[in-house]
């Protein structure tokens, strides 16, 4: 039995809250993972976790043991990062967690020019949903939050600025007109997400540099409702209605002109992106490689790229 791995599985397990999502996680089957945990508990001839067809608790044992057990993984993997940090080249497996949208959108098109650069990194990304502090349990979170800083004891470089805009397909729009206003947004068909009760659009003020004007809506006519980023998307793209992206997700439809910002004087919201770390006593080389290659690819200031590029800033932006 390899010791480490049934550790580090049955921390995961614990994390996870159930075998079924440490498996999820850890990409291996519901069956490996039961089995690599009873081999532990066989192993130390005590039960670790009481398990119920509903959930699973520690036994006061496996409590105990469980915290023994994150400081020899926090150890190990300081040795680790210890070894590596060492070597000029960076190297190794890197974990990296990010929310999907910028995952598929951005830090997936930037990844060959990373992997031409650093052959010896191989890159593990997960992407389980929105990701808004950090995880220990990753090389590298990149998190988005709609806060100018993080707080916290881990270690963040700030990638970009996002905004989030109001998009539509220039064929509906020839269809149904070009807003001048977001007062004339009720009347269009909307993609949203289905928690919104009320979305508000800011502009700053001309000649009044500190000053922003708001508008506050209740959407009416809701052609879709779905917090999946990519689905109003593709929605807006096929025509149905407007909707709010981040930049990060229409800079390229924007480009390509298959998307049409409207009423491209207000944004509806801005997010800050930052790559970060758990505070670490090494790190890694292929950790600050990747993320220097980030800070790099997107500008590290609190600008937004995305827009620049796709050349429709907001207007007073810097």
């Amino acid at each position: 039995m390899d010791r480490l791995t049934s550790m580090r599985v049955f921390t995961k397990v614990i994390d996870a809250g159930s075998f079924a999502s440490a498996a999820r996680e850890l990409n291996l089957s519901p069956a490996v993972v039961t089995r690599l945990v009873a081999d532990l508990e066989e192993h130390l001839g005590t039960r670790l976790i009481n398990r119920t067809t509903r959930s699973l608790a520690l036994t006061e044992t496996g409590g105990a043991y469980l915290e023994r057990v994150r400081q020899i993984l926090t150890e190990v993997d300081e040795a680790e990062a210890f070894a590596t940090a060492a070597t000029s080249e960076p190297r190794g497996h890197l974990r990296v967690l990010s929310p999907p949208a910028f995952a598929v959108h951005q830090i997936a098109k930037h990844l060959p020019k990373f992997r031409a650069r650093y052959p010896l990194v191989s890159i593990e990304l997960v992407v389980p949903g929105p990701v808004e502090t950090v995880d220990e349990n990753f090389d590298v979170s990149i998190v988005i939050v709609t806060s100018e800083t993080l707080d916290g004891d881990f270690v963040a470089r700030r990638l970009a600025r996002s905004e989030i805009i109001a998009c539509a397909a220039p064929e509906y729009l020839d269809r149904r007109g070009r807003p001048q206003h977001p007062s004339e947004l009720p009347e269009h068909e909307s993609m949203i997400p289905s928690f919104a009760r009320d979305i508000v659009f800011h502009r700053h003020v001309h000649d009044r540099a500190d000053a922003v004007e708001s508008v506050s809506l209740k959407p009416t006519r809701s052609a879709l409702s779905t917090i999946h980023i990519d689905t109003m998307y593709a929605s807006a793209l096929a025509g149905l209605g407007i909707t709010g992206l981040p930049s990060f997700v229409a800079e390229e439809a924007l480009m390509e002109h298959a998307l049409e910002r409207v009423v491209p004087e207000w944004r509806i919201a801005t997010q800050m992106i930052y790559a970060a770390m758990p505070t670490r006593k090494y790190v890694p080389a292929r950790t600050r490689a990747f993320i220097d290659f980030l800070v790099a690819t997107f500008g590290g200031t609190d600008h937004d790229p995305w827009l620049a590029a796709a050349g429709c800033p907001s207007p007073g932006a810097l």
